[in-house]
């Protein structure tokens, strides 16, 4: 889709003056009547409508609603910790449940506009098909995004030309089917592959409708969802040409290794300033301040630190706790390298660090006092992290920007990958009562996370010691996993949710949100200027329970 974006600049100019604002109903479409209608306004406006995804995957908002206040991750210093501590101040008025809420009916209305629009535009009828699928497949994004955040959301499949004052929350069920139809119309209409890549294909609609029948099997336990969720990842996993790369970190190179053979879909970013908006910027939020420590300085190939997110304890110390898996050294970067020499008090002494030496060793376990004066660098065990000081994630770091300073980031934000696929298989033959069929598709996945040994005889051995029996698999060794595979990801908040672990887990491994988080905290709050937008108010948009 970075060719996407070249066709859609003024389209999107449009779109932002026509739709600041907030009442669902008044979102209009983003450009004109009658360029919509028209050949070349129908394809721009499909291309329109994947922007609205920029408006979440790789800005801050979209990791504050899918990270922060989960087992995985707590707030560092630079956070908004209302995220993390689950108080009162996580509220209707909170800005960032507002933004996702409008944003997302925005994205809605451009997609109703197009999919009312098809049957009178004149172009060849496989492509408008091929057009109008990619429309359904995103309406289902935004929904999804809706329901499982909020659950009963207004539904609406018509264009809203102008401002509408009356909403009604339907039945999470009605939301749901929506979803499902839509995916069905994009698996039967997208094309498998894409020669404009980034646009949505076949089994990247299956991808997404094993995710919603697992999420929706969630919900009742339903048995028939699991099974259809199974059957749909069993689909993308064997019917295409995917294939789990050899090496974990490989799926998250930067540059033409973003297309690669386990990406399914990605969100479009470039370095096309023109046409990138604000940019992916997951780059700055999961990194410490390295930067002021002794013998550092920013740089490009460490980033520039906002310290949005901590990693918890049980993310950066426990979780990986097989000594065969390679994936915590390719997920967490623990080791800095002076790139400020000169003479520092380090550990109680003064010490020269030249450039290359090492100058901050983050370990996953505690040392003695004597252990960490013997350095001649920063140490920070477990029990000397903090809310500055911390193991980065490293996955979304974006070397390419043009200083360090930059903010924009050009990556690609991969939003479905082959991984998840089989953790989604596995999740769901599990629930449905079958690990024993649930085994191969886990194990496949830690196999390739096996570190590679100094021999082939080593590394036969790691990836026999990553293998586990059907015995050992439940949910929460299936949560662990999904920690494991897709760390930072933008999944987790929604995986508690899902499997209905949130409180739990996070009053087990998240100090600042135990106190604090309850049942309710499982839905979010109706933003207050959706429902005081409302004729009737709260009696016609009532608000979710606990808020």
């Amino acid at each position: 889709m970075k060719n996407i974006y070249l066709s859609l600049l003024l389209f999107a100019v449009i779109a932002f003056s026509a739709c600041k604002k907030e009442l669902v109903e008044d979102a209009r479409s983003q450009v004109t009547d009658n360029y919509l209608s028209t050949p070349d306004g129908f394809q721009t406006g499909v291309n329109a409508a994947y922007s609205y995804m920029r408006e979440f995957y790789g800005l801050e908002i979209g990791s504050n609603l899918s990270v922060q206040g989960t087992d995985e991750y707590t707030a560092g210093s630079g956070a908004d910790r209302d995220f993390t501590t689950y108080t009162s101040n996580l509220g209707p008025t909170k800005g960032n449940l507002t933004t996702v809420w409008t944003n997302s009916y925005i994205g809605i209305n451009t997609c109703n506009a197009l999919i009312n629009r098809a049957p009178d535009v004149a172009i060849e009828a496989t492509l408008k098909n091929t057009r109008l699928a990619e429309a359904r497949f995103l309406r289902s994004q935004y929904y999804f995004l809706l329901v499982q955040m909020f659950g009963a959301v207004h539904l609406t499949t018509t264009e809203t030309k102008g401002a509408v004052t009356t909403a009604a929350r339907a039945p999470v069920a009605d939301v749901y089917k929506l979803i499902i139809e839509d995916l069905d119309f994009a698996i039967a209409n997208l094309p498998v592959t894409s020669t404009n890549y980034g646009r949505a294909i076949k089994p990247a609609a299956e991808h997404a409708l094993a995710k919603v029948y697992l999420t929706r099997a969630g919900i009742a336990n339903d048995a028939a969802d699991y099974t259809k969720a199974a059957e749909l990842a069993k689909s993308v996993i064997n019917n295409y040409t995917y294939r789990l790369l050899d090496n974990f970190s490989d799926v998250f190179a930067q540059g033409t290794g973003e297309r690669n053979n386990e990406v399914i879909f990605s969100i479009q970013y470039s370095n096309n300033v023109l046409t990138n908006g604000m940019g992916n910027k997951t780059h700055l939020y999961f990194q410490s301040a390295y930067d002021v420590q002794p013998g550092m300085q920013r740089d490009l190939a460490n980033g520039r630190p906002f310290s949005r997110y901590r990693p918890t304890p049980y993310n950066a110390n426990q979780v990986y706790n097989n000594p065969a898996d390679g994936r915590s050294d390719k997920t967490f970067k623990r080791v800095y390298f002076c790139n400020r020499p000169g003479t520092y008090a380090i550990n109680g002494r003064q010490v020269t660090l030249k450039l290359g030496d090492t100058a901050i060793y983050m370990p996953p376990f505690e040392m003695t006092a004597a252990q960490i004066a013997a350095k001649n660098y920063s140490v920070f065990p477990p029990s000397r992290v903090s809310d500055t000081m911390y193991p980065a994630l490293t996955k979304f770091l974006d070397p390419t920007r043009r200083d360090s300073n930059d903010e924009p980031g050009y990556r690609d934000f991969i939003l479905f990958r082959l991984g998840e696929t089989y953790l989604i298989a596995a999740e769901a033959l599990l629930m449905s009562g079958r690990p024993a069929e649930a085994l191969p598709f886990i194990n496949t996945l830690r196999r390739r996370a096996a570190k590679t040994g100094a021999t082939a005889a080593e590394t036969a051995a790691n990836k026999t010691a990553m293998e586990v029996t059907a015995a050992q698999l439940n949910i929460d060794f299936i949560l662990d996993e999904r920690m494991r595979e897709l760390n930072g990801e933008h999944q987790r908040w929604y995986d508690l949710v899902r499997t209905k672990q949130l409180v739990n887990r996070v009053k087990l491994y998240n100090a600042l949100g135990a106190p604090n988080v309850k049942d309710f905290h499982m839905l979010r709050p109706i933003p207050q200027s959706q429902i005081d937008a409302t004729d009737g108010g709260n009696s016609s948009f009532p608000q979710n329970p606990g808020y």
